[in-house]
């Protein structure tokens, strides 16, 4: 998960939202990005997702349904404010939570 969130941090830095919603190939890097965050959370155990309720589980399965099962609908704006506000803080959640089951 935290490879694919470094990923779209290396796609999206020192990009506006313009340049970013013109450029498919790099909205179709982050949504497969988005997709590859959300199906690993899905195979996290529950028992560790119970665990660490910082990390919003739901939110980030969910995205990932909407992007695998709708692509042609996905709205960019949606995907380009999720990279810039909630990625972020899903991030240091991970890095928490990896740090205490020592896998960081």
């Amino acid at each position: 998960m935290l490879e694919s969130l470094e990923k779209i941090e290396r796609y999206a830095t020192g990009l506006t939202f313009e340049r970013f919603a013109r450029d498919d190939r790099t909205v179709d890097a982050v949504v497969r990005n988005l997709e590859v965050i959300g199906e690993a959370a899905r195979q996290i155990p529950s028992e560790v997702r119970e665990r660490y309720p910082e990390v919003p589980w739901r939110r980030v399965i969910g995205l990932r349904n909407v992007v695998v099962h709708e692509y042609f609908a996905v709205d960019v704006e949606i995907v380009w404010t999720v990279v810039r506000q909630s990625l972020p803080e899903l991030k240091e959640a991970l890095r928490r939570m990896m740090a205490e089951l020592g896998q960081a």
